[in-house]
């Protein structure tokens, strides 16, 4: 931690370009509390607010052009790369896209606040098509107000900074050992609720191969999209199939033949969301309701060289 401040000290600005830039890439490094002691330390004079705001509006700015580029040429699939490492991929999708579909390119100026949310906003605007001019504009205008808020507690609240720093100081490697600590409780919480989570949504799957002989059997099995409406704008559904946006069931799907198999898919990490509404539809007695397992990636592979027969397995 001595070092840390000796560090702030000497090469104030350029440690928080550094942290704040790693940090908005998408590792795991707290940059707020080094914007709120680089904020106390400003009022010492020791490093000028000004500065420190400027670098670290730089570092933000370069790593959202950077994500928004790449959600610009490789869309859907490098959403799906930043879940997978997420600390919460069952949640990140579609917690995005529903932000994103709440708020639209807005949600910039508020998503380096959620954790997650400040890596996966900028790709995903740029997946949807935001034009370069506005995301700029709305990531400035976030970027400015993250980092000025966090220089903003720290300079108001700068003597209990300070005092804070030198009772870090003097605990040396002990302070250390109670971070850490702090950040593996944290992991490991994450876990926890990750691991309940899949367990509330435990449902044997369908696979695509299964889908294919429920055809050839004779069943007309229904197909139920349960993505957003964010993520049905940057894939299209399968053809036929009914929309689920979430909430309650509509009228079309409630008044479907509950004798008939009906498969629900996404294209969220382990199938989650298809998972909790076919157990919601079996819990209103379709009782053959399935997730799909490996949602609308599986069947796009299974079905890029074929085409649907004529009478659609999802009409109704």
């Amino acid at each position: 931690m001595a070092n840390l401040i000796l560090l702030l000290q000497e090469y104030g600005v350029l440690i928080v370009f550094g942290i704040v830039l790693v940090e908005q890439i998408g590792m795991p490094i707290p940059a707020f509390p080094i914007l709120i002691v680089a904020g106390a330390m400003s009022v010492d004079g020791d490093t000028p607010w000004i500065s420190v705001l400027a670098v670290a509006m730089l570092a933000c700015l370069i790593s959202d052009s950077f994500w928004f580029r790449a959600g610009r040429f490789y869309g859907k699939r490098i959403l799906k790369l930043l879940c997978k490492i997420s600390l919460s991929p069952d949640y990140c999708v579609s917690q995005t896209e529903d932000n994103f579909k709440r708020w639209g390119p807005k949600a910039l100026i508020v998503s380096k606040f959620i954790p997650g949310f400040n890596v996966i906003a900028p790709p995903l605007a740029g997946a949807l098509g935001t034009s370069r001019g506005t995301f700029l504009c709305f990531s400035i205008m976030g970027s400015l107000l993250w980092a000025g808020t966090g220089i903003g507690i720290g300079a108001f609240f700068h003597t209990s900074v300070d005092q804070l720093l030198d009772i870090l100081s003097t605990m040396g490697s002990t302070a250390l050992i109670v971070l850490l600590v702090l950040l593996a409780l944290f992991v490991a919480f994450k876990y926890v609720e990750r691991k309940r989570f899949r367990q509330s949504v435990e449902i044997d799957r369908i696979t695509v191969e299964d889908f294919k002989q429920l055809m050839d059997q004779g069943h007309e099995p229904i197909l139920i999209d349960a993505r957003s409406a964010t993520a049905q704008m940057l894939d299209p559904a399968v053809p036929g199939a009914l929309l689920f946006n979430g909430g309650e069931l509509s009228a079309e799907i409630s008044g479907l033949d509950k004798s008939r198999p009906i498969i629900v898919y996404c294209s969220c990490p382990n199938d989650v969301t298809a998972a909790h509404v076919a157990k919601s539809l079996i819990g209103q007695g379709f009782h053959r309701a399935r997730p799909l397992h490996g949602g609308l990636e599986a069947w796009n592979a299974a079905f890029r060289s074929e085409s649907l027969p004529q009478d659609t397995p999802a009409s109704v």
